[in-house]
């Protein structure tokens, strides 16, 4: 597993490790953060497979507000590197998603995204202006969301990376973002509605059902993994919701 200090990893990338020392200054700065023991075998993954290496190497918190946060590091074959994290909520509070994706193809940064999702009908109202406020310009290549992609806010951010100005300009959006969260779940408390609390259930998980649907994912992981292997791990490390 991967320790509070992220350059420990076997990740050599420095703008990945920018990217994870940044993740988790702001997560250390949430109230309440306890690791989150999970079975070895999904925390640190390393193997090889047809003379190709691979690892990915996982971080687990939870904090006030937050029902899991969720860091992921993977490298495969030394030429695909890739971040995830996504920090889902706990129902009980109003807090939005924090998720955000950045795959790197040997040099080249293919895409890059970061949106706080909304966990209901009226959640996103209150920071869309602060989320709106963030300069988003600068970029050469934006993306389009794809079809699946309606859980995502109005100001998802999705671009691919074309030089280090966009990098540098990438790594700023996502602090923002980070910091609007932050800044959010410090003046949230328990909300006890019980239609307030479905609702942002079925948003939670319509968010990790529309996330399944991005075959991508296990389009990679099918290289190195069995498919029951495959399927266990999107359902019960990436896109859980018990």
């Amino acid at each position: 597993m991967l320790t509070n200090s992220p350059s420990k990893t076997q990740l050599i990338d420095p703008y990945i490790l920018s990217l994870v020392n940044n993740i988790g200054k702001k997560r250390s700065s949430l109230i309440d953060l306890e690791r989150i023991d999970v079975d070895s075998k999904f925390s640190n993954i390393v193997g090889q497979k047809e003379n190709n290496n691979f690892f990915i190497q996982n971080q687990f918190h939870k904090a006030k507000g937050f029902r899991k946060l969720h860091l992921e590091i993977a490298e495969f074959s030394g030429n695909l590197k890739i971040l995830h994290c996504v920090f889902f909520p706990d129902p009980f509070y109003d807090i939005p998603i924090f998720g955000m994706d950045l795959v790197k193809v040997k040099d080249n940064v293919t895409a890059a995204i970061v949106d706080l999702s909304p966990i209901s009908s009226s959640s996103n109202n209150e920071y869309q202006r602060l989320l709106s406020n963030v300069n988003k310009d600068g970029f050469s290549t934006k993306r389009n969301i794809p079809l699946w992609g309606d859980i995502f806010s109005e100001d998802v951010f999705f671009a691919s990376l074309k030089n280090k100005d966009e990098e540098d300009n990438f790594y700023e959006i996502v602090d923002q973002y980070l910091s609007i969260l932050v800044n959010i779940a410090e003046t949230k408390e328990i909300d006890l509605r019980e239609d307030f609390i479905e609702e942002r259930i079925y948003f939670q998980k319509k968010y990790c059902i529309q996330q399944m649907k991005n075959d991508k994912t296990s389009v990679v992981l099918k290289k190195y993994f069995d498919q029951n292997w495959v399927e266990k791990y999107i359902r019960e490390i990436l896109f859980d919701f018990k």
